[in-house]
């Protein structure tokens, strides 16, 4: 039977719950695995798991759960390994990291922040910002619209217009939140949005760092800027971007 890992923690962190349920349809019991000073929160693995609501969901309450006793490092949805021993050997091989890791990411929070342009917004700044764009515009209208070629000129223009404006706004947002994080880690590009990055908070800064937020909405109101948090720093747990799943709380 392949083991479902849901985190890592101190071996010395409080028990959880006897009665409490993980992942699967029915839920299977949690339990933890001790090797040296770490312990692994897991599960028997259900076949065939898929990222449905309810099993995130379940991922993520068994690690708000842990999360409330202390430290603990979030695997992502769908970490298996191939049985309990594999678990507790990568716990020897990696103690050092993960005992590390625990005492970095103790009290701290990750926020997701992902940001994009409102079209409408967007287009008139780079209008407005851009004397050649507006001069391009006003030829094609007293042309009649303006050629095919003049049409597409104009069209490339406006693209290359809004693709800095999107760089340099990414680099802003970054660069306004950062001072009020202990971390940043830059999550995988997508369609759709001109910054994806992580930031690891600590607990009894939250609120600077939501107002850190709300400044960066007021400064730039062409931006449309989604919070999702606070979620278990899963970016943090190992180097290198990553994305927090998708069933988590958003603000």
């Amino acid at each position: 039977m392949s083991t479902y890992v849901y985190g890592i923690a101190a071996s010395s962190h409080p028990a959880l719950p006897e009665d409490m349920g993980g992942v699967g349809d029915p839920a299977r019991p949690v339990r933890v695995l001790k090797e040296g000073g770490l312990a692994a929160i897991v599960s028997d693995a259900p076949e065939g798991l898929r990222p449905k609501r309810k099993d995130l969901l379940a991922h993520q309450n068994v690690l708000s759960e842990a999360g409330a006793g202390g430290a603990v490092l979030p695997m992502r949805f769908g970490s298996v390994a191939p049985d309990d021993a594999a678990v507790t050997g990568v716990l020897a091989e990696r103690a050092e990291h993960y005992q590390e890791r625990l005492l970095a990411l103790d009290g701290r929070v990750e926020y997701n922040i992902k940001a994009s342009h409102n079209e409408e917004a967007v287009l008139h700044r780079v209008m407005s910002q851009n004397p050649d764009l507006r001069a391009a515009a006003e030829a094609n209208r007293q042309a009649g619209g303006g050629s095919y070629d003049q049409r597409l000129q104009l069209g490339e223009m406006v693209a290359a217009a809004v693709q800095g404006l999107e760089a340099e706004d990414a680099a802003q947002v970054q660069q306004v939140l950062e001072p009020a994080a202990e971390a940043v880690s830059a999550g995988p590009e997508s369609t759709g949005w001109l910054a994806n990055v992580s930031f690891l908070v600590d607990h009894g800064a939250a609120d600077s760092f939501l107002a850190a937020v709300e400044e960066v909405r007021k400064s730039h109101p062409h931006l449309d800027v989604r919070v999702n948090g606070p979620l278990p720093p899963y970016s943090f747990v190992e180097p290198g971007p990553s994305e927090p799943a998708e069933a988590e709380s958003h603000v």
